[in-house]
């Protein structure tokens, strides 16, 4: 981790997860194989955390590989963004997303190019 410069990184991590359309959701693991760096999920989960005063980023369209809303620390542990995913249509059932296939968007199938 110490060979990515993390403001980069995390940049870029931005620029795909502004891409999510609304209604769907993706995983930090998937962003990071987007970008290259396989094995850096959890650092696509701090830079989501940091994300905080940026209004482009849909930081409630990240979730774990499993569908769990594991990002719920960055909404101050409230229920925002079940909330703000539900308002998307989303459905969401003891913090997992349900039908959790049919709402995944995977940015290597879906971007054209890395960044």
């Amino acid at each position: 981790m110490s060979t990515i410069d993390k403001s980069g990184f995390f940049e870029k991590v931005y620029k795909v997860a502004a891409q999510i359309p609304e209604g769907r959701v993706t995983s930090y693991g998937a962003i990071a194989k987007y970008l290259g760096a396989a094995k850096s999920a959890r650092m696509v989960g701090w830079a989501m955390n940091a994300s905080k005063n940026r209004e482009d980023v849909p930081a409630h369209r990240v979730v774990n590989r499993n569908g769990m809303l594991t990002g719920k620390s960055h909404f101050g542990g409230s229920n925002a963004m079940q909330q703000l995913l539900e308002a998307e249509g989303v459905k969401i059932r003891d913090m997992k997303v349900l039908d959790f296939d049919s709402v995944f968007w995977d940015p290597m199938t879906q971007l054209e190019e890395p960044y």
